[in-house]
């Protein structure tokens, strides 16, 4: 009897085509796990944000990465067994350059993953636009102005995290273009690093049915050190789906202007160049170490 695919897993079990096939729906079944789990992963995570920034209901950074993180872990448990819950380009392009993920599917699975958060970022925003918008008035930001990524960030991220406030010079000279994007860079290596070495068979300390809390986890962790810097990405997809939804829900230009280049730089190619570099980790240090 085959092994079942499990989450997150960067490459199939023997005896389980790598291409995971659609099974007797008329929508294959990795679109359906990629679809919810990016959705889910985005509605819990943006809620918790949306949450902190327009109710005040979270207090402090840790109890955002908490909630994103036993998100995260949830959505992998409901969908792993679907797609291998990658729910991030990151993890699609690092898992087809160092595993056996099958290169044809890279395009579709992101594409998934892009629809799927676009699509939480607009439920959240039917669910929370009324308390976004008694904040903008209280605090006097105008939405799409220079300022309005003080709300903006509840969707899309910046450097460094306004903290539901206006950027200015000042906070803006502690975080440089730079810096965020080597913050990126390392969150998300170690990101795949965890998620390459939870998930390798040959592994013999490896969490199995607790590999979704793990990951959790790890993003709680990453969260807490870096997201005072750069919201912690780490995930193209969550970022672009609901920046995107924001520039047409009214923010306009700022989700694309407020950090410059640094939506595409930052928070695109500084994840993808970081899970390729954890990946490269596992692949020449961790995994001949664990075939040894």
């Amino acid at each position: 009897m085959d092994e079942p695919i499990r989450a997150t897993r960067p490459e199939p079990p023997p005896h389980v085509s790598a291409d995971v096939e659609v099974a007797s729906t008329p929508i294959p079944k990795w679109a359906i796990g990629e679809f919810f789990g990016t959705f889910l992963l985005v509605f819990f995570g943006c809620g918790s944000v949306a949450a902190a920034v327009s109710t005040g209901a979270q207090v402090g950074v840790f109890q955002i990465a908490i909630v994103w993180g036993i998100g995260i872990a949830t959505a992998i448990y409901l969908t792993g067994s679907l797609s291998s819950a990658h729910l991030n380009p990151a993890v699609t392009i690092a898992s087809a350059a160092w595993a056996r993920f099958p290169a044809r599917l890279v395009l579709p699975y992101i594409g998934v993953q892009m629809l799927g958060a676009f699509v939480a970022a607009a439920l959240l925003y039917s669910l929370f636009a009324g308390s976004i918008r008694g904040y903008e008035a209280k605090h006097k930001i105008v939405r799409g102005d220079s300022g309005s990524e003080a709300t903006a960030m509840i969707f899309g991220e910046y450097f460094p995290n306004p903290g539901g406030k206006p950027l200015t010079s000042e906070t803006r000279s502690t975080m440089t273009p730079g810096a965020a994007f080597g913050a990126e860079v390392v969150g998300t290596a170690i990101l795949l690093l965890v998620i390459f070495c939870a998930t390798d068979e040959r592994n013999a300390n490896r969490p199995q049915i607790l590999t979704a809390a793990t990951i959790g986890l790890t993003i709680t962790i990453l969260i807490s050190l870096l997201g005072p810097l750069t919201m912690a990405c780490f995930n193209p997809a969550r970022d672009l789906g609901p920046r995107l939804f924001s520039a047409v829900a009214g923010w306009k230009t700022v989700p694309f202007t407020a950090n410059g280049l640094g939506w595409l730089t930052v928070y695109i190619v500084a994840p993808i160049v970081g899970g390729l570099l954890g990946g490269a980790i596992y692949r020449v240090f961790f995994r001949t170490g664990y075939r040894a």
